[in-house]
């Protein structure tokens, strides 16, 4: 992985919405993170951060927080053609950072990732063998 210095990670604004969805609709199309309605991406974008590379978006990530205990990293997603140059581990990092300076005590993330997440310093458990459990009430779509 070689280190992308030029591009810049700021918080994302309502100007930075198309340019997001179109990111966003990329990896919808491929089963990778759920769909957003414009409603809720305008939503996300007051809580999420763009990385910008020569005034393109390539990358989005947004952290919900819903209490002190707890947030969690949504919607991460990096254009193809920047992969592999750190953006997404940035992203994450800043999300990280934000809830820290918050006083949030635990950041999740839900994702096929596994070992992108896992470098990120995620893991399964939490100290004292805590463990996140989930129930799908819906049909699952291969």
């Amino acid at each position: 992985m070689t280190a992308d210095h030029a591009t810049q990670i700021r918080p994302a604004t309502i100007d930075d919405r198309d340019s997001t969805l179109t990111l966003i609709e990329q990896f919808v199309s491929r089963g990778k993170i759920l769909s957003r309605t414009l409603n809720e991406l305008e939503h996300v974008l007051a809580n999420g951060y763009v990385a910008v590379k020569e005034e393109r978006v390539v990358g989005f990530v947004t952290l919900e927080i819903y209490s002190q205990k707890l947030a969690e990293i949504r919607s991460l997603v990096v254009d193809d053609s920047v992969q592999g140059q750190g953006i997404g581990r940035r992203l994450v990092e800043t999300c990280v950072e934000r809830a820290r300076k918050r006083g949030v005590l635990e950041v999740m993330a839900v994702s096929s990732s596994e070992e992108f997440f896992r470098t990120c310093g995620f893991d399964f458990t939490l100290p004292g063998e805590r463990k996140a459990f989930f129930l799908q009430t819906r049909p699952h779509n291969p």
